[in-house]
């Protein structure tokens, strides 16, 4: 009986030893299939030191493609995009047009779909409370329609006069529809009850990427829509980084360590709106198989000189390319004098670390915006891996201090174009949230972004390398585990 059960423990290790063989060899074969070098061996590593455990979480976050409806539902979409464009002929190639920036529109509208147009106007709003008031001000000027789509849309203290004015335009007949992500706001305090007050104003809302296999909505779960979206009639759109709840996101943590989100978002009028509101029109279609075409209206363009020329840049699974991604890189490879770039995470793929530590060897003044502190750990830890690579290339590096998380996400080229949108500078944001980015062309507008730019300066302390290297040797340790982490995607 005791040899019997040794050959029995003996075929069950053989057999382990097969799986795990046969496992590590598939993994080679398998999993740098379409994806970047660093992330394939950041899962490699995984699956061959925790084998069992690597393959169940690729097979659960290993694909960062939308379903396949989704991603046809998107090509519609863009041609519907591509047929209806209003403004481009606004659009002014004068002296002041820069030679670099006509191949990336074109890139952008290849990735896509949006072209550049013309005739548009832009308000800055970087202050937390008077974005939301700003906010709260345009739906009281809503006659037909408010398209509502945010990350985190959460009733509470701050917010409740923006639900307030969605439930007075219901009143006055203007359809109110809202689109806000399922996981992101499942997270978030006071969910249960936003959605009551949502259904009880009167809104038609629906949840973003659904974690709800029992319903048929089921995707890989960490896929989450960002974006940042209100649309009035049409008429007026404002997008950026900031989401509809309180500056300390109401969490115990936060608040006890006096956390308060800074934000920036844009108020644009112009024909640039309609492009904004494909945006909510694609992920409405997604989310219900409503197609809101029929509503589609081109604001009117201003002719009158010093207006700007946008371009709005979607991205996200749900298409082929890292549209964000190859636009910020062509973009920071063009630059001729100067780069500037504002984000809360900062976890860049190697081409966009090789575009900015380039530029930066090549005598353009680059600068980097970021955090003191961090609200995410893993992602803190991981962007701080970069900093002594980035300090020797003699990219500078400002640390917005404590206890304010700086939050905007901007990138300004030169004093000509810039990019303002919910992109984070990291890996996620290239390859599975999807996002919304504006290209902006016009002097003025990034002239108003450098003055925003200085305000941070203000309120920051600039990174020097010696105090980098300073460093304890536990935290250098911590921050290079993080990066590895921070590729599995």
């Amino acid at each position: 009986m005791q040899l019997e059960w040794s050959t029995i423990a003996f075929a069950i290790a053989v057999l382990a030893v097969l799986v795990d063989f046969v496992v590590r060899v598939l993994s080679v074969i398998f999993v740098p299939r379409n994806r970047r070098p660093q992330t394939a061996t950041a899962w490699l590593l995984a699956i061959f030191f925790l084998p069992y455990f690597g393959i169940i979480l690729f097979w659960l976050i290993g694909s960062r493609h939308l379903p396949k409806s989704r991603r046809l539902k998107q090509r519609e979409i863009n041609r519907y995009i591509l047929e209806t464009t209003e403004g481009m002929d606004l659009v002014r190639r004068d002296l002041t047009w820069p030679k670099w920036l006509e191949p990336i529109v074109a890139l952008n509208r290849n990735l896509g779909a949006m072209p550049l147009v013309g005739g548009n106007r832009a308000t800055l709003h970087d202050n937390y409370d008077e974005s939301l008031l700003a906010m709260t001000a345009a739906l009281r000027t809503a006659e037909r329609y408010v398209h509502v789509e945010f990350y985190i849309l959460s009733l509470d203290r701050t917010t409740k006069p923006f639900f307030d004015e969605l439930e007075a335009a219901v009143k006055r007949g203007v359809t109110v529809r809202v689109l806000l992500d399922h996981i992101a706001n499942l997270r978030s305090v006071g969910y249960f009850r936003t959605l009551r007050r949502l259904t009880a104003l009167g809104a038609d809302w629906h949840l973003m990427l659904p974690v709800q296999p029992l319903r048929g909505k089921f995707q890989r779960p960490d896929l989450r829509n960002h974006r940042k979206i209100l649309i009035i009639d049409g008429k007026v759109g404002f997008t950026g980084s900031q989401n509809v709840i309180d500056a300390s996101y109401n969490k115990r943590g936060n608040l006890r360590r006096g956390l308060r989100w800074k934000d920036l978002m844009v108020r644009f009028e112009g024909p640039i709106v309609a492009g904004i509101n494909a945006l909510f029109v694609t992920d409405w279609y997604s989310e219900t198989n409503d197609l809101l075409t029929r509503e589609a209206e081109p604001a009117p363009a201003d002719h009158k000189d010093n207006l700007l020329d946008a371009q709005v840049v979607p991205s996200g699974p749900g298409f082929d390319g890292e549209n964000n991604l190859r636009m910020f890189n062509s973009l920071i490879y063009a630059a001729q004098h100067q780069v500037i770039i504002t984000t809360p995470y900062f976890v860049p793929d190697e081409s966009m670390f090789y575009a900015i530590t380039t530029a930066a060897q090549s005598g353009i003044d680059v600068q980097i915006f970021v955090s003191e502190i961090g609200d995410q750990a893993v992602v803190y830890h991981a962007q701080r891996s970069y900093y002594e690579q980035l300090l020797k290339a003699g990219v500078r590096i400002w640390l917005y201090r404590a206890p304010t998380i700086l939050h905007a996400k901007h990138i300004t080229i030169d004093d000509q174009v810039a990019v303002i949108g919910s992109s984070n500078m990291d890996m996620r944001s290239f390859s599975l949230d999807l996002e919304i980015s504006v290209m902006v062309k016009g002097s003025e507008f990034v002239q108003s972004l450098r003055r925003v730019e200085d305000s941070y300066r203000q309120r920051s302390r600039e990174l020097t390398l010696d105090e980098w290297m300073a460093r304890p040797m536990g935290t250098k340790i911590l921050d290079n585990v993080a990066r590895l982490t921070a590729a599995v995607q």
